[in-house]
């Protein structure tokens, strides 16, 4: 299946450029305030006690800057970092060759960390609290268990589905982070400074409009800025306005394949929260006006589930399809919807 544009798994595109609009240190790291603070706090604390950082494990939806954050790790604290990701790993040898091959103080990082076999995992537990691994050697009742002692190192988990995770693995990790969705003002100081990696001219309202598009994801935002260059390119003289950038965002949905109608609007949170909030206020309001119409007519809620299914799928159907652009503002039609409980009720 054709992967589209507005995903936010990792492509080959994005290993291409990635590497040079990534930032090497905490202080260029845009958005995650939160995160950033306690990690400076053990960062500052690690180089004072002259020790390893302790195990930090980050999780949340893709794109959102968790290898990122991984390899400035590294950086602030000035050791290599090895990366690798849970389906890699396949048998507990491979993990234990990985061990062994790191130095003091070196940081591994392992992505989708959930995906790792228990196998696997099992010789991650001595590692992470003893610095040490158990291997056996021989066979039958020749064989013995011998324990290899490690250097100290620090372990980076990363995780789009924290719940997969087994408990005694979770409870190992020193810090746990969450990361959550970008606004559109970090959004728009992503593009601009990828914008000036890449040598394009964007304005500050362009940026904004791919920002407002981005889905609160760093990654999607770089994507969406790569494909309006090209546009801007082609159909303009090369630089990213707001009358550009709603050009190929808008007039060419269909190119680019970014769209705001259907379950998009739902998995991609492209508005804002107070309306959705209001929205779901309204499917509140129109569920309990299902069960007033019922008993006000006497009859019980079952026997008027053929009828009043059409009013609630009405609802959510329309609701995500009546999302109108007028004059380059955005016209959220939900607020229509408050009207359906009292219809309703009538």
């Amino acid at each position: 299946m054709e992967r589209r544009m507005i995903e936010t798994g990792y492509t080959k595109e994005d290993a291409l450029i990635e590497g040079s609009l990534r930032p090497q240190k905490l202080e260029g790291y845009i958005g995650q305030e939160k995160i950033k603070e306690s990690v400076r706090i053990a960062i500052e604390a690690a180089k004072i006690r002259k020790e390893p950082l302790d195990h930090i494990l980050f999780y949340g939806p893709p794109g959102l800057g968790k290898t990122t954050i991984a390899q400035i790790l590294a950086n602030e604290m000035g050791v290599n970092i090895r990366i690798t990701s849970g389906p890699a790993i396949e048998k507990p040898g491979d993990m234990a060759a990985i061990l062994n091959g790191l130095k003091e103080g070196d940081l591994l990082f392992v992505d989708e960390i959930h995906r790792l076999n228990k196998q696997v995992e099992e010789v991650l537990y001595p590692a992470m609290e003893d610095y040490a691994i158990d291997i056996m050697i021989g066979k039958g009742s020749a064989a013995k268990s011998i324990r290899l002692d490690l250097p100290k190192f620090t372990l980076v988990g990363a995780t789009t589905r924290a719940g997969l995770l087994s408990a005694p693995l979770r409870d190992r990790f020193g810090m746990l982070q969450r990361m959550e969705f970008y606004n559109v003002k970090d959004l728009k100081t992503i593009i601009l400074n990828s914008a000036g990696v890449l040598k394009v001219e964007v304005d500050e309202k362009g940026a904004e409009e791919m920002a407002r598009r981005s889905r609160g994801t760093p990654r999607l935002a770089n994507r969406i800025l790569k494909r309006v260059r090209d546009y801007a390119l082609v159909r303009f003289d090369g630089a990213i306005t707001e009358e550009v950038a709603r050009s190929a965002l808008d007039m060419r949905l269909w190119l680019y394949q970014i769209y705001y109608l259907g379950t998009e609007i739902l998995k991609g949170f492209c508005f804002s929260r107070k309306l959705d909030l209001a929205f779901l206020c309204v499917l509140a309001l129109t569920v309990l006006a299902v069960c007033v119409r019922a008993r006000r007519s006497g009859s019980g809620l079952l026997s008027r589930i053929g009828f009043d299914v059409w009013w609630l799928t009405g609802s959510f159907v329309l609701t995500f399809l009546t999302v109108a652009k007028v004059g380059g503002q955005y016209v959220y039609l939900r607020y229509i919807y408050f009207a359906i409980p009292l219809a309703h009720l009538a």
